[in-house]
């Protein structure tokens, strides 16, 4: 059975593109092998390659990190369009350090931080961050305290899929990424509207905060940012199905 035809009989949509993906991977005929397998029994392609394509930079994931999402490159633009360096950026939940990675790659010299819970997270996003820092720990708290009042741009793709709507989720994320990547709370917006919270603290004088979340959940989230005390906006991609909600500190 060919390599397609493996594919396509485990219900992959892109079974010839994902073959090439495989196959330029695989460093010998054993590996490929291995590695069919593991995407036929369902594993997500990302964890299988061990990278995933982000904003044009090839981003290593390892098994059970959260695969960083195509739709999240507009958040990335929209921080990159808000950062001129030199800028302090802080990556919250991080993941694999996609957001921050992208960033720095296209406003060079800022003084990148990014912090994960995960600690299998935190590991991978070393490997993608080479300048800047990365600290484990829930949200703000491992943060150098010398960053409070200084962070110009935040980035923090939280996770904001309401409890009832996981087990709903397609089986490669449901599956294979940890649930506290995933799991937003009762509405979704638990750990959105901690981050806002506590925005201000952290943030520079006119400095962004940027989140992304789903359409629907725009009102509860603007209003989160709003309590706040950050003057919100918020952004739309039609073609990623995209939403970000944008807060300038004022103070």
């Amino acid at each position: 059975m060919s390599i397609v035809t493996r594919l396509r009989a485990a219900g992959c949509v892109f079974a010839e593109d994902e073959a090439e993906l495989l196959i330029s991977t695989a460093r010998t005929p054993a590996e490929l092998t291995a590695m069919v397998e593991r995407r036929a029994a369902g594993l997500p392609l990302e964890h299988v390659l061990g990278w995933a394509e982000f904003h044009g930079l090839r981003v290593a994931v390892d098994p059970g990190v959260f695969v960083p999402r195509r739709r999240t490159e507009f958040l990335v633009d929209q921080a990159i369009a808000l950062t001129a360096p030199p800028a302090t950026v802080a990556d919250l939940c991080c993941g694999s350090g996609a957001l921050g990675a992208a960033i720095a790659a296209a406003r060079g010299g800022i003084d990148l931080h990014a912090a994960d819970i995960d600690p299998a997270a935190v590991r991978c996003a070393r490997r993608n961050i080479t300048n800047g820092q990365v600290y484990e720990g829930d949200l703000f708290d491992p943060l150098p305290a010398r960053l409070r009042g200084r962070v110009d741009t935040l980035v923090a793709n939280t996770p904001y899929v309401p409890t009832g709507e996981v087990p709903l989720l397609p089986s490669e994320a449901r599956d294979h990424e940890r649930t506290v990547a995933l799991d937003g709370g009762p509405d979704g917006l638990d750990v959105l509207r901690r981050v806002a919270a506590e925005a201000p603290r952290w943030l520079a004088p006119g400095g962004h905060l940027l989140i992304e979340t789903s359409e629907r959940q725009i009102p509860a989230a603007v209003e989160a940012f709003t309590r706040a005390g950050l003057l919100t906006r918020t952004a739309h991609s039609e073609d990623l199905y995209a939403t970000v909600v944008i807060g300038q500190h004022a103070a």
